[in-house]
């Protein structure tokens, strides 16, 4: 991870008997995500129960992060997500910037700043 890019990590339960309806929201932020320029990487994995799940999404910059977090997937879908599933927690990696730290943290994210590593 370079100084500018910034790394989330989500984790979510999903609710009993909502399996369908969060996979139909997931295709549709993959597919909005995608279309974002500054979105490096957008990755959900399952666990085999196929109740728990962790969104691990890399941005290019604090410019990236804020054009995601005003843009459709998050305006529109989140909403959809959340109705089917529960945010058991939320960390950002990198620095967002000062707009996109307000706006995360309303989401209950835990923002960790880069303090010690090797980018090559």
């Amino acid at each position: 991870m370079t100084n500018q890019m910034v790394l989330f990590v989500v984790n979510l339960t999903i609710n009993e008997g909502s399996f369908d309806q969060f996979e139909a929201v997931v295709k549709a932020t993959v597919d909005g995500s995608r279309k974002e320029p500054g979105t490096l990487a957008y990755e959900w994995c399952l666990s085999a129960d196929r109740r728990r799940c962790r969104l691990i999404e890399v941005y290019e910059d604090a410019d990236a992060v804020l054009a995601h977090l005003a843009g459709p997937v998050v305006r529109e879908l989140v909403p959809k997500l959340l109705a089917a599933a529960s945010l058991g927690g939320f960390e950002v990696y990198g620095d967002p910037g000062p707009e996109a730290a307000r706006i995360l943290a309303g989401f209950g994210a835990d923002l960790f700043a880069p303090w010690r590593g090797l980018n090559r």
